[in-house]
């Protein structure tokens, strides 16, 4: 098994070998109930940043790759017409 810092290392370099900042375009068909677990699995992953749960890969991305997860979350829910039930559920989880 690979310590923390050996994985991180594998992981910073497959994110910085040759194609990898390449766009892809992908075309899928998604139910709105998957696209909610999926923003939310990113909004989690992106919380778990630093903490002692925290992924290798996650750990090391840099604000960039932050920022373009938060705009693909964003996007998915805008393109389901979920923003607001998405902003919803996570105000009545808050309160919880």
């Amino acid at each position: 098994m690979l310590s923390k810092n050996e994985a991180a290392l594998i992981y910073e370099t497959l994110l910085t070998s040759p194609g990898m900042g390449e766009e892809v375009k992908i075309s899928m068909r998604i139910t709105r109930k998957n696209i909610l677990l999926l923003s939310k699995v990113i909004e989690v992953g992106l919380l778990a940043k630093g903490g002692a749960d925290g992924d290798g890969i996650i750990n090391i991305a840099n604000g960039n790759h932050v920022d373009e997860l938060k705009t693909i979350s964003a996007e998915i829910l805008s393109k389901a017409g979920l923003t607001e039930t998405y902003q919803r559920l996570n105000t009545l989880q808050s309160k919880g």
